[in-house]
């Protein structure tokens, strides 16, 4: 029997185990995310500390910290050293952020998809790729860091940022012997999660994220936990005390038009987090999706501390999606791990992708395709600013994605399904935040994903009703 009485004492969560079946804490794990899924438990709840609910429950408290810790693997509960555990601010929201509805009523603004305009240039390449003598051969399996002359193409296209930079003091050099190849992106970020950190480890993120990496610390049951920021920065302070008290193994951060809040981080933060990252002994996963969208790129924090840095940039959102290629640049240290990561996920890179992204770079063609996107980008930028003004939170002319504030009689959740019914797909905050903060009434929208500057209006116009409701 309970210690105490309960009859009359609050707690957010009083569990019925009478109906439960199998072992205690499993079946307590699904009750739990049950009720968070349902919105019985609401984000931001703090649960009973464990040793109040064991006493409620007649358990051992060993089931209780089983039970939350299955959950935190995840991502339906957050912990914070001397703050307890709280249902995750994003624990009901949808983590898939694609295009894929073929309901042509609905205008995508949602998924950050690039016009499809410039993928002309690719079709053509991959049409001379195809008639070349060995063409069979880019059928079959490749390298699994990509062949030499494919990771010579990574440090070219690597290397563009710091020939573009404004900083030419701060340069990144990279070499072949430290660029691996992944299958885009996301398939980078999930080999870097998964070879280079354990279940249960913490990692440190800017309060809202990208819900791709999200999605693949839930595979590997590693905690994602938001460090304090000022302005969209992260502090010095936040991350210290996110290493030395929260024990954090990592960082994850999106330097340049930071997806959803498309901030770019300033140059003194960069040198901060490299600065902090070797002192503290933290790996920093790079994420450089956006990066040479920049109108005068930044150097890249793996320019300070190349030893701490995995830096990852991938051509879905400067030169094509379809290619599914990105450069890693990886330490030594993790790169036997990485290698055998991305192998165990994708034996290899599809050589033909590799092979026609290696000869867009090598020929120049990506750098007129990276100008063709940034100027399309400005363009489209311009109708945004103009006809959300007032809503739409500054950012740099070439950002692929804007964040829009609310007013205040909308949720992010709730305008997103008001924008749905209007026609128009946009991503409320709730899908980005980490932690158990309530989220901002934002939603995120893309520049890039209308198929015209025309459709792009259309649905701006659509939401500014809503908006000025």
């Amino acid at each position: 029997m309970p210690v105490n009485s309960f009859d009359d004492y609050p707690m957010s969560w009083k569990p019925d185990l009478s109906t439960l079946t199998g072992p205690k804490y499993t079946a307590l794990a699904e009750l739990l995310e049950r009720d968070i899924k349902s919105g019985k438990l609401k984000a931001g709840t703090k649960l009973p500390p464990q040793r109040e609910l064991a006493d409620f429950l007649d358990l051992n408290p060993s089931t209780i910290y089983k039970t939350y810790r299955l959950c935190g693997q995840k991502g339906l509960l957050c912990t914070s050293v001397g703050n307890g555990t709280y249902v995750s601010s994003d624990a009901a929201a949808d983590p898939v952020l694609l295009c894929g509805k073929e309901d042509p009523r609905m205008i995508e603004m949602g998924a950050i998809v690039p016009f499809v305009t410039c993928n002309q240039i690719v079709k053509e390449y991959t049409e001379l790729m195809m008639k070349r003598p060995d063409a069979l051969n880019l059928f079959s399996y490749g390298a699994p860091e990509g062949t030499l002359r494919q990771r010579k193409a990574g440090v070219a296209w690597l290397q563009k940022s710091v020939q573009e930079s404004s900083d030419q003091e701060a340069a990144f050099y990279t070499d072949t012997e430290h660029i691996v190849l992944a299958a885009a992106g996301q398939n980078g970020i999930t080999a870097a999660l998964g070879a280079c950190f354990e279940t249960n480890d913490k990692i440190g993120t800017e309060p809202m994220t990208y819900p791709g990496v999200k999605t693949a610390a839930k595979l590997f049951g590693i905690h994602l936990l938001p460090v304090r920021s000022h302005d969209h920065e992260l502090t010095e302070e936040g991350i210290r005390y996110a290493a030395q008290s929260e024990n954090i193994k990592g960082l994850y951060v999106i330097p340049d038009y930071q997806n959803p809040t498309s901030h770019t981080m300033s140059l003194e933060t960069r040198k901060m987090i490299a600065a902090v990252a070797a002192e503290e002994n933290l790996l920093v996963i790079e994420d450089g999706i956006n990066s040479l969208l920049a109108e005068v790129p930044l150097p890249p924090i793996a320019s300070f501390a190349p030893e701490q840095v995995i830096h990852i940039s991938s051509l879905s959102k400067t030169v094509s999606p379809g290619l599914r290629t990105a450069f890693v640049h990886v330490p030594d240290r993790f790169r036997e791990r990485l290698v055998t990561a991305l192998y165990s996920m994708n034996i290899c890179v599809p050589p033909l992708l590799a092979t026609v992204s290696a000869a867009l770079i090598e020929d120049g063609a990506a750098d007129r395709i990276l100008a063709e996107r940034k100027k399309g980008i400005m363009e489209r930028n311009r109708i945004v600013d103009q006809i959300l003004e007032g809503f739409v939170v500054p950012s740099g002319s070439t950002s692929p994605l804007r964040l829009v504030q609310l007013p205040h009689f909308f949720t992010g959740k709730s305008f997103e399904i008001c924008a749905g019914q209007a026609g128009v797909e946009v991503y409320g905050a709730e899908r980005f935040f980490v932690g158990n903060r309530t989220p901002e009434k934002t939603v995120r929208i893309s520049v890039t994903t209308p198929p015209s500057a025309e459709i792009l209006t259309e649905g701006l116009e659509r939401l500014q009703v809503l908006l000025r409701q």
